[in-house]
């Protein structure tokens, strides 16, 4: 499956079973798959597709926001935007790496993509690539090593 910058997909079950020492989110089932996940190519290594959940606790998010936004200059935790016209939280903080072959599905709505903004979607990439930055020189915002996960990934994609 060809991954599209800034859509939406869900991950396979498998995946999650690899990674259970990370502590991710995992899937949920009650009727309809959540999370769903933005996903966006890793600029350097294009087997590396990265994960960014969403949510519908924005007001919960909202508030960790404001309170980390009183002792830091930048808060990349979250971004926040509207997806099918309601606010939902982007998860910076729960992003992971993974490949093309853990991708399930494309999130759609009435047979067609899910989208959002234009200038919300460069926001989400650009606030994750400083996250993923900020990993690589020791500074975790993620609750796990996400360069670890990216490592073991490329050298078996199918782990």
């Amino acid at each position: 499956m060809k991954v599209e910058n800034g859509k939406f997909y869900f991950i396979k079950d498998e995946f999650f079973d690899i990674f259970k020492n990370y502590n991710l989110m995992h899937n949920k089932e009650n009727g309809t798959k959540r999370p769903c996940y933005f996903c966006f190519n890793d600029p350097q290594d294009k087997k590396i597709i990265w994960f960014v959940p969403i949510s519908s606790k924005v007001e919960k998010y909202k508030l960790i926001y404001e309170n980390k936004k009183k002792t830091r200059k930048k808060v990349y935790n979250f971004v926040f935007g509207k997806v099918l016209g309601k606010e939902k939280t982007f998860l910076i903080q729960n992003i992971f790496p993974t490949t093309e072959y853990y991708i399930e599905s494309k999130y759609q709505s009435k047979n067609q993509d899910v989208k959002i903004t234009a200038s919300l979607k460069k926001e989400i990439i650009q606030t994750s690539i400083n996250v993923i930055k900020l990993a690589k020189k020791g500074i975790n915002i993620p609750f796990y090593n996400i360069i670890e996960m990216k490592e073991i990934l490329l050298k078996n994609p199918c782990v």
